[in-house]
This record gives C-alpha cells, sequence and structure tokens, in this order.
C-alpha cells in the first residue's frame, strides 16, 4: 500500500502531485472569486455608459477588426481602453492563469491516462492502479476535483463575466499569449458561457452541467471503473470509523459526493441505468438527499437530478414522505435524546482518566451518535440552494422535515457546541495520556515490582512485619513475580497484556490457597499490585486510533458555508453570557479540523502551495470567527453611546470648590450608578473574549487580546467611516450655507467618540488615542486615495491599498453625487460657497464675501471646525485633494493651450508680429493703447476657458494656504516640540543643500535617500509649507507663453476697480465678476509651473506697458489709462505679495517713482 506513494514510483507521484494540484487550484479561484472588478459584471448604467464599447463577451471572436476599429478610430476610446488596461491587466492575468491551470490540469490527467494504458508506468495500468487502496482513492479524487472547478468556476464567475475577462485578457496581452500560450484558444472553448446562472429563479440550461463537463473528453472506460469503484467499494475505509449500519451513509458521505460529481462525465448513467442508479441511491442515499461537495458547497439531489430519469427515480424511495418523516422524527429524538448524554459527561470532574479508559467505546458512540445528528439536521434544514428556490416539491420537502422534526436552530446549535466542547476535551485528554503513556506504564511496573520485592522480603523473615512467619516457599514465588514484573516490555504490548493477565490469575490464586487474607497488610500489597497491573492494561491499550477516529468522526467540512445561518444564535448567546466564547472557541477548532480534506494530498506531496492554500482556508476561518466575536465589540459601543450620553447631558463636572448644601445636587447617585453599571458590562464583555485563550485555527495563531483590539477598531471605523458618509452630505441647491451646521454637528459626534475611547481604555486595557488616531488616519487617508483615483490614470485598487484592510475593513458607501465618497463632497462643496464669480476674498481678513449681499460667507472659523470635524487628518487630506484637483486644471490648461493656441499657425504668426513690435523690451513703443488694444481683442476670443480654469487655480490655492495656516497654528500650539523639530531638521537640510551647491565635495541625500520625501509629507501635514511655490505639472517649454499670458492680463484688468476701503482691487460689475486675490494666485501657479525666465518676460511686458502708456500719459492724460495702469501696478504689488519675489525684480522694469506716483493717486481715490 505504501509502495504506491513512494518517492521511487513515478506512477504514484504523479498522480498524487495531480490531486495535490487540483486542491490547490480550487483554493485560488475560491480566493480570486472575491476579488472580481465589478466592472466586468456592467450591472449599473455608469459602468454600461463608460465601459461596454470597450468590453466584450466572445461575440467579439466573430468580429474582432470591426470592434477593435471601432476603438481605434476615437481618441477617447483609446485613451479609456488604454488607462482599463493599466489598471486590470495584473488582476485579468491572475484570472487567466487560474483558467489555464485548469485547463492544463485536465491535460495532465488526459496524458497520466494515456501514459498508463501506454504501458509507460513500468507493471502499472488503469486496473492495477484501482485495485490499489492509495491509487483507487487518488484516481477518484483526480477526476472528482476537475469537475469541481468546473463547477465552482461556473457558480462564482458567471458565464458572460469570464468571457469578458478572456476576450479583455486576449486582447491586452495578445502578443504575449501567441508566442507563449498556444492554449488560449482551448481555455476560452472549455470556459466560455453555459448560460448557467446562480441566481434564485434562473433556468437550467438544457444538457447542464453534462456537456459543460464534456468539453473536454476524457476516457470513458476510466470514467466508468472510477464510479463502478464508488460504487461497490468504501473507498477511504470509513465504515471502520462507524460500525453501525444506520450510519452508512455519514460513512460513505465523502465518497458519495465525488460520486454526484464524477457522474456528470457519464450522464448516460444518471439518464438511463436504472438499476445502477437504484444500487448508487440505496447504498449512498437511502436517508439523506442534501449533500455537500467540496468545503460546503451544498446540493440538493432532487433539484439537481430532476432532469435525469433514472436517478430521479432511483431517489423516489428516499423521497418518499413516509422515509422523510421517519427521518426527521428519529434525528429529533436524537437531538432530545443526546442534550442530557452530553451534559452529563461534560460536568465538571466527570471526564477523569480512569472514567475515559473504562468507557472509550460508549463515549465515541456518543460522538458518532451527535455529529450524524448535527450533520442531518444541518444539511436537510438549511435554506436551499438558490437554483432550488424555484422548486415547489424542494421546497415541500423543506417543509415537511422542518415540521416533523419539530427544527429548533437553538438546539441544533446547542448540540453544536456541546459536541465541539465534549470532542475539544476528550481529544485534548487523549493527546496527553499518549503523550504519558510510557513514563506511566514504567511507573506502574517500577511499584509492581517494588512491591511484589518487598513481600518477599517479609516473608524471608528478614523484614520484621507483625506477626508473619517466614516462608522459603511464598519468598521465592514473590522473588520471581517481582522478576516477572520487571521483564514487562512496553514495546512488545500484545504479549505484555498476556502476561499482565495471567500475573493478575496468579496473585489470586495465591491469597486464596496460602490463606494470605487473614493478614490485612499483605491483602493491601497484593490488591495494590493487581491495581498497578490493571492500570498497565489500560495504559497499554491507550491507542492513536481513537483519536484519528475522533478525527473522522468530527470532520465538519459540511457546514463550511452553512454554520453562518447559526451567527445569529453565537452572537445572542454571547451577549446574554459573554464566558460562552470558551464553548465557541471548541466549536470553532472543531471547523478547522475541515482544513485537512483540501491539505491532505497538498501536504502528502510536499507541494509549495501548503502555504498559500493553509493560509486561504484559515484566513477564511479566522474572518468568520471575528464575524462572530463583533458582537463584542458592537454591544460594548452601544453601551459607551449611553455611557457618553450620561456624561455629556447628565451629569454635571465638579467645580473646583463645592458648597456643603449643594453636595446631594452634584452627587446624582443613580445616574453615578447607571455609568458604574455600563461600565462593568463593558469590562465583563471583555473579559469573555480574554478567557478564549491563544488558539491556533489552521495556521493562524489567534491571540484573544488582539481579537478584541481588532474587534475594537472595527467597530470604530464602521462607527466614524458612518459618521463622515452621513455628517458630510450637503444639498447643492439650499440657500442658506449648510457646510458650517453641519461641521459643528460631526465635530461633536467626532468629539463624543473620543472622549468614549478616552473613558473606556483603562477598563478594557487599550492604548485608546493610539487606536484613535491610527484608525481615524486610516479611514481619512483611504477615502482620498479613492477620491484621487478619479485623477488618476492607474488607479489604486482595493485589495492594492495599503490603507484597507481584510480584518479591520473600511466600508465603502455608494456615491451620491459625482464624488466617490465624503472627503470629495467636503472638497466640492468648500468650492462652491467659495467660487470667485460669487464670492470676493479679502486677504486682510481672511474671508469669502458675497458679492451681491456682501454678507460673509465663510472665514477661518471654517477651518477651525473643519479640523474639529475632521482632525488634522481631514485637513491634510483636504489639501492632497485640492493638489489633484489643480494638477487637473493645470492639465487641462497646458492641453487645451497646445491644441487651441500652439498648434495653430494663424495664432503663432499673430504672436511673432506682436513679439516684433514689441521689441525690444527694455525700449518704449509709441501709440501703445492702440498697439495692446487691437492685439487684445484679436486674442478675445481666446480668454474665456483660461480665465475659468486659472480662477479655480487660484480659488484652491488659496484654499490650501488656509489650511496649512490652520495646520500649522494647531501644530505649534498642541505639539510644539514636533513642530519646532520639524523646523530645525528642515533648516539644517536646507543649509545643508545650500553648501553643497557652493561645495558640491559636501554630502546631499542621494536619489534612494527617503530623507527629503519623508520630511516633505511631515512638513505639509504639519503646514509648514508654501502652496504657492510648489511646482505641480513637468511643462515643456512653450513660445511665446510669457506674450500670451501678459495680453491674457491685460485684457481681464479692466474688469477691475481699485477700493479704497479693502485696500485693494473689486469687480466693477457685479455682472461681470472677476476675483483679483484669486486671479492674482492663479497667474502666478501658472507661470510658476514653466521655467523662470517666464515670470521675468511676463514681468517685463508689463513693465513695457506701464512705461510706454506712462509716457504717453505725461502728454494726454486719461482717466482710462490712469486706471488702466494703477490696476497693473496693484495687480504687481498683489502679484510680489503672494509669491514672495523681492521688490526688486519688479523695479528692475518698472521705476520706484512710477509706483510713488500712482500710490499718492489711489491713496487720493
Amino acid at each position: 500500500m505504501a509502495d504506491f506513494l513512494a518517492e521511487n514510483n513515478q506512477c504514484g507521484q504523479n498522480l498524487l502531485r495531480l490531486a495535490s494540484r487540483g486542491n490547490a487550484i480550487i483554493a485560488e479561484l475560491l480566493r480570486l472569486a472575491d476579488f472580481i472588478p465589478s466592472v466586468f459584471r456592467l450591472d449599473n448604467r455608469y459602468d454600461q455608459a463608460k465601459y461596454s464599447e470597450i468590453l466584450s463577451d466572445f461575440s467579439y471572436f466573430r468580429n474582432a477588426d470591426y470592434f477593435d476599429n471601432k476603438i481605434e478610430s476615437r481618441v477617447e476610446l483609446q485613451d479609456l481602453d488604454e488607462e482599463f488596461r493599466e489598471n486590470h491587466i495584473e488582476i485579468l492575468t491572475r484570472f487567466y492563469q487560474a483558467f489555464a491551470s485548469v485547463h492544463k490540469y485536465v491535460t495532465d490527467l488526459n496524458r497520466y491516462l494515456e501514459d498508463l494504458e501506454e504501458g509507460v508506468y513500468i507493471q502499472q495500468t488503469v486496473e492495477s492502479v484501482l485495485l490499489n487502496e492509495d491509487g483507487k482513492q487518488l484516481m477518484c479524487e483526480a477526476l472528482y476535483l476537475y469537475g469541481v472547478m468546473l463547477l465552482i468556476i461556473d457558480i462564482r464567475v458567471e458565464g458572460l463575466v469570464r468571457e469578458r475577462m478572456l476576450v479583455s485578457y486576449y486582447r491586452y496581452s495578445a502578443q504575449k499569449a501567441a508566442a507563449a500560450d498556444s492554449n488560449i484558444d482551448d481555455v476560452c472553448k472549455l470556459l466560455r458561457s453555459t448560460g448557467y446562472s446562480h441566481l434564485p429563479g434562473a433556468k437550467r440550461p438544457v444538457n447542464y452541467p453534462e456537456s459543460y463537463f464534456n468539453r473536454v473528453l476524457i476516457n470513458s472506460n476510466f470514467v466508468n471503473m472510477v464510479i463502478g469503484r464508488l460504487r461497490s467499494d468504501d473507498v477511504y475505509n470509513q465504515i471502520s470509523a462507524y460500525p453501525l449500519p444506520e450510519h452508512r451513509s455519514t460513512a460513505l458521505a465523502t465518497q458519495a459526493s465525488m460520486l454526484y460529481v464524477i457522474l456528470y462525465f457519464e450522464a448516460d448513467t444518471l439518464h438511463n441505468q436504472q438499476a445502477k442508479m437504484r444500487e448508487i441511491v440505496d447504498k449512498h442515499f437511502p436517508d439523506n438527499w442534501v449533500i455537500s461537495v467540496y468545503m460546503g458547497m451544498i446540493i440538493n439531489l432532487m433539484d439537481a437530478w430532476a432532469p435525469y430519469k433514472a436517478a430521479s427515480t432511483a431517489l423516489n424511495n428516499t423521497l418518499d414522505t413516509a422515509n422523510i418523516r421517519e427521518q426527521a422524527a428519529r434525528y429529533s429524538q436524537k437531538l432530545e435524546r443526546l442534550h442530557p448524554v452530553l451534559e452529563k459527561y461534560l460536568k465538571e470532574g466527570v471526564l477523569v482518566e480512569e472514567f475515559v479508559l473504562d468507557n472509550i467505546p460508549k463515549l465515541m458512540n456518543a460522538i458518532r451518535e451527535c455529529n450524524v445528528t448535527l450533520r442531518w439536521l444541518m444539511l436537510h434544514t438549511a435554506a436551499l440552494p438558490p437554483t432550488a428556490e424555484g422548486n415547489k416539491r424542494c421546497k415541500q420537502i423543506r417543509d415537511q422535515v422542518l415540521g416533523d422534526s419539530r427544527y429548533n436552530p437553538l438546539g441544533v446549535f446547542q448540540l453544536l457546541l456541546s459536541t465541539g466542547q465534549f470532542e475539544f476535551k476528550l481529544k485534548e485528554m487523549f493527546k496527553q495520556m499518549l503523550l504519558d503513556k510510557q513514563t506511566k506504564w514504567e511507573s506502574y511496573k517500577k511499584e509492581g515490582h517494588e512491591r511484589m520485592q518487598e513481600l518477599s522480603e517479609v516473608f524471608s523473615g528478614t523484614k520484621p512485619l507483625t506477626r508473619v512467619e517466614r516462608n522459603d516457599n511464598l519468598q521465592a514465588w514473590f522473588t520471581e513475580m517481582s522478576k516477572q514484573i520487571l521483564s514487562l516490555n512496553y514495546e512488545d504490548s500484545t504479549s505484555a497484556g498476556r502476561k499482565i493477565v495471567q500475573l493478575i490469575q496468579a496473585m489470586e490464586e495465591v491469597q486464596e490457597f496460602h490463606q494470605l487474607e487473614s493478614n490485612l497488610q499483605v491483602r493491601q500489597f497484593l490488591a495494590d499490585t493487581r491495581k498497578y497491573l490493571h492500570h498497565m492494561i489500560r495504559t497499554i491499550n491507550i491507542k492513536e486510533e481513537v483519536l484519528i477516529n475522533i478525527g473522522i468522526v468530527a470532520d465538519l467540512s459540511y457546514a463550511w458555508n452553512i454554520i453562518d445561518s447559526y451567527t445569529g444564535y453565537m452572537q445572542q448567546g454571547i451577549k446574554k453570557d459573554p464566558s460562552l466564547v470558551i464553548k465557541l472557541r471548541a466549536t470553532f477548532l472543531k471547523m478547522s479540523s475541515a482544513l485537512e480534506l483540501p491539505l491532505l494530498r497538498i501536504n502528502l506531496a510536499m507541494s509549495p502551495d501548503l502555504m498559500s492554500v493553509s493560509q486561504f482556508y484559515s484566513g477564511e476561518l479566522v474572518g468568520y470567527v471575528r464575524k462572530v466575536l463583533q458582537i463584542i465589540p458592537q454591544t460594548m459601543f452601544s453601551l459607551l453611546a449611553s455611557i457618553i450620553r450620561l456624561l455629556t447631558n447628565q451629569i454635571h463636572e465638579l467645580p473646583t470648590r463645592l458648597e456643603k448644601d449643594k453636595m446631594k445636587e452634584y452627587a446624582q447617585l443613580d445616574e453615578r450608578f447607571q455609568v458604574a453599571k455600563l461600565t462593568h458590562a463593558i469590562s465583563v464583555f471583555t473579559e469573555g473574549i480574554l478567557m478564549m485563550k491563544t488558539t491556533l485555527v489552521g495556521i493562524i495563531k489567534i491571540d484573544p487580546k488582539q481579537l478584541l483590539e481588532d474587534g475594537i477598531r472595527k467597530e470604530l471605523v464602521q462607527q466614524v467611516a458612518q459618521a463622515l458618509h452621513q455628517g458630510l452630505m450637503f444639498n447643492p441647491k439650499a440657500k442658506v450655507n449648510e457646510l458650517l451646521p453641519r461641521l459643528t454637528m460631526l465635530g461633536e459626534k467626532m468629539d463624543g467618540f473620543r472622549r468614549s475611547f478616552e473613558y473606556i481604555q483603562d477598563y478594557v486595557n487599550i492604548y485608546g488615542l493610539k487606536i484613535w488616531q491610527e484608525e481615524v488616519s486610516r479611514i481619512i487617508n483611504y477615502n482620498v486615495e479613492q477620491e484621487c483615483n478619479s485623477f488618476l490614470r492607474t488607479k489604486v485598487q482595493d485589495w492594492e491599498s495599503i490603507y484597507q484592510s481584510t480584518a479591520i475593513p473600511i466600508p465603502r458607501f455608494p456615491p451620491v453625487d459625482e464624488s466617490v465618497n465624503f472627503i470629495g463632497r467636503l472638497a466640492r462643496e468648500i468650492l462652491r460657497i467659495t467660487d470667485p464669480r460669487q464670492t470676493a476674498y479679502i486677504d486682510q481678513m481672511k474671508a469669502w464675501y458675497d458679492l451681491k449681499t456682501r454678507a460673509e460667507v465663510c472665514n477661518r472659523t471654517l477651518f477651525q471646525k473643519l479640523h474639529r470635524a475632521v482632525g488634522s487628518f481631514g485637513l491634510s487630506g483636504l489639501d492632497r485633494l485640492l493638489c489633484f484637483m489643480i494638477v487637473k486644471e493645470l492639465q487641462s490648461y497646458q492641453m487645451q493651450i497646445m491644441r487651441g493656441v500652439f498648434r495653430d499657425k494663424n495664432w503663432m504668426e499673430f504672436f511673432g508680429s506682436v513679439t516684433r513690435t514689441l521689441n525690444p523690451l527694455q525700449g518704449t513703443i509709441p501709440q501703445p493703447q492702440k498697439v495692446y488694444s487691437q492685439a487684445i481683442s484679436k486674442a478675445s476670443k481666446l480668454w474665456a476657458p483660461f480665465l475659468d480654469i486659472i480662477l479655480r487655480v487660484g480659488q484652491m490655492q488659496l484654499l490650501r494656504r488656509q489650511i496649512a495656516y490652520e495646520l500649522n497654528t494647531s501644530c505649534k500650539f498642541d505639539s510644539k516640540f514636533h513642530a519646532n523639530a520639524l523646523q530645525t531638521m528642515n533648516n539644517a537640510l536646507l543649509a545643508d543643500i545650500e553648501r553643497h551647491y557652493q561645495d558640491p565635495s559636501l554630502p546631499y541625500p542621494k536619489e534612494e535617500n527617503p530623507l527629503m520625501y519623508e520630511l516633505t509629507s511631515y512638513l505639509e501635514s504639519a503646514g509648514f509649507h508654501n502652496p504657492l511655490l510648489k511646482i505641480y505639472i513637468t511643462t515643456a517649454r512653450l513660445p511665446y507663453f510669457p506674450l500670451f499670458n501678459f495680453l491674457f492680463t491685460i485684457s481681464q484688468l479692466p474688469k477691475l476697480v481699485y477700493n479704497k476701503s479693502i485696500s485693494g482691487m473689486m469687480s466693477k460689475k457685479a455682472t461681470d465678476p472677476l476675483d483679483s486675490p484669486t486671479f492674482i494666485v492663479g497667474c502666478y501657479t501658472l507661470l510658476k509651473q514653466f521655467h523662470s525666465d517666464n515670470i521675468n518676460f511676463f514681468l517685463a511686458f508689463l513693465g513695457q506697458y506701464v512705461r510706454s502708456v506712462v509716457e504717453v500719459l505725461g502728454s494726454s492724460r486719461t482717466p482710462e489709462a490712469s486706471q488702466d495702469i494703477i490696476n497693473v501696478l496693484i495687480f504687481l504689488e498683489d502679484f510680489i505679495f503672494y509669491s514672495g519675489m523681492p521688490r526688486k525684480s519688479v523695479e528692475s522694469f518698472i521705476p520706484s517713482y512710477i509706483f510713488d506716483e500712482f500710490r499718492s493717486q489711489y491713496a487720493a481715490s
């Protein structure tokens, strides 16, 4: 038997590796099924409108050229297609590799069968392999696993989605696929849509799934031989673990599920072979019709076999109403009978070593009965699979089972808990007994030997013992007995057992024949020795087979999915009594035994897939454990809410000095008692989860303290994310500003959360502030990342995000407007209320005012409230989002100017002629008003789109300034050491860099050194930066760019007028609004993105304009011209102020006396 799997047996090793690979492929398919990009489903209007033209099912292969040409003919589709490829090629490749591995698996299986037939493996044929015990199991598994793969793909990855993914992969990796993978056509043929849908009410396609299973043909002789083996043999030798005939269907459950899958490869049996089907049903399904196929995939045979005449006829006996009633009633009675039995065994002090060793068969029977009852009731009362919901008869039979078994889910759950606990205790005892087996045996032997030795000495007359005469015969006999006991060999347990029985008999006889009964002490010595010999027999009979049988019988893999329907009862139980977690621990360990099924062959084959598959299934189970135990943090948070309500609204804060007569008023004993009671309840829940002890679930170790902390974090994340989502929803049509009241409410809510954490941290032994800061920053950063995805070509997917976590997931809410989430809504609402077309920004007040009503719209208070509501992380996140928005606007500007202006020959000629007219810039030009007005009027139709972009950029830059100020102020107040350290570090680094440029031999941070990058992010989050000096985009050199900006600027300045009361410029007309600071900051930001020469040329053009017009003004002073010059000079004053440039940079183009002359004019106006 062992020979077949020996390392030098190529035939056995190849088959084992194939089965091992099959289990690994299934794990990968199940893992990937949770990561299908939703866009491939095209199940919402947005996705349909955006992606339907670049996604196609297999109809693509009929019109590939037409489809590709359609994309190539439109630039926007090309861009979208390229962006889609960049974002999804990685996951598509992973899916394709999984799909291709299924095809490779069946190809390898066929090749293995061919090799067997052709005699490649010496002295091995299909028949001889099927006669070998291991060979038979592996042959059946190899075929069964292929069938399971096909079923899982069809259930978890819908046909159309599969086709779209395969077509996308084919298109995006066409050359690579053509060169390296000639199987792509075969993979597509195997996995094309079957028309099957797992949704409720969907009709089953004709000849499904047999037509799907036969897409790659497998040798029919082999299939029939495998079916024959499964029909007639006990392939896995399970019946020895289930001696009772009524348990036979449970004993054969594993091969019954294999038989169900494999029969689809030979559908003729299902359709026409009545005798075979009758035999199969009578042996495997006499009392059950709901089976688990692989890791809890539930199949209802009544629905699955409905289209097959022979199969459904054979099943009729099982589905007979009387049979169903009998089975349901039987298991209902067992359920009631088993509860008191388990309660009795689980009482403290019952399961002791002696009792267990004396009652092994009895205890094993109890375990068998419990597991068989659980299996039948859990499977047959489980909710129907979606496909069976439309089947009336399935519903009727399930209702009958529920009625006849008087199904009480709580009763089943209690039995599951008690069984898990019982098995856990027994297993632990047996493991300990097996560990101590030899030590105890030797100690019993030593005790027996010593007692016999002592008795021989007593009868020798040398050792005084009351009234015992010397007896040489008895002395010799006891000496011989002690030698016999000493000679017992632990290794040879069979002969040692026989010998011990003979020794016990001999001792009983010697006691009777030699009248030793009269001597109490001798009798006691003999009784003790017999007792030790009995213990030796018991100890030597402790076999590992008991543990193996418990492992076989306790299998819970069938409930891998349906256990979820009992989650509610688990959580209710924990809520009532947190110590229930101890019992649940045993249930979770019982569930982890299900991992042995997929890992057995992988482990035997010593496959490198062992870790990843173990990790996947263990992770799934740990996820379920977390889900169940999440009720503890949830309950804690609901209690916390009550505590905070009491502390905030009812309990008065004690003053520093309290008058005696007011003591009763401040005592508030009832309220304080309520707070104490709630706090105690929270600590009881904490205690409950910490009772669980460190538990190994699969290969993942669960630390209860970590589990509690993760649960608290998860609940905090849910609540904070929900508060941010609901608190930051705005109505764009609201006449009254909603932003400030909403931020106030949100600030109070967040304050409540923070205070509750502060209050509770000592009672549950966690670092409240640390958790609060880590989780809030994670929520904000994740939402900023997702919002910024809309500005990125290569998106950061959920599974790639460093902020998202499977254990503590950040919830995603459906968008309520154009924004992805709350941070986008907040940014757009702030931009809406500070719109430069409707508001004016006054820097001295750091506030925005409504242009029509002159009322203040918002000021620095907004940023303080923002800080209170979303914290410094929220402000930093908002700042980052504004950066992305600015980048988008600047890129749009760059694209429009390139396409609309600098690629147009006429415009280039126009700017060339203007440049020639204005050269040299150091001089002045004659008739400036005529020259400039002609140039401006000719270019006037260009300005509108660029003005909008510049105003938006300026608006966002001013907001970034305010955010930086708020962050910087709070950092200096709340964390002055941090602020000083950052400033010092920054100054030191800048000083070092300056010295390096003066002397290149001095050190400078290398490119791979993260110091500057890391320090920048710290500085920005603490507000130590000037957003106006930031370079947002990389730009190419553009000819005539300074001239373009100069003409644009002087064309817009006449819309402004100097206002003495605000000491700045305002819009001349409300109908044509222009916000001066926003405009100036926008212009500077734009110029800053290009080479610094552009700013110098821009200032030179403005200087020439001022000098030329002033020269003309000397002879003919007109108020319009005078106002234009004032506007330009004020523009330059503000330009210097916002940019932080030295005044000399402007005075080199415009003499200072001109500034002085006109300053006196606008001071007088």
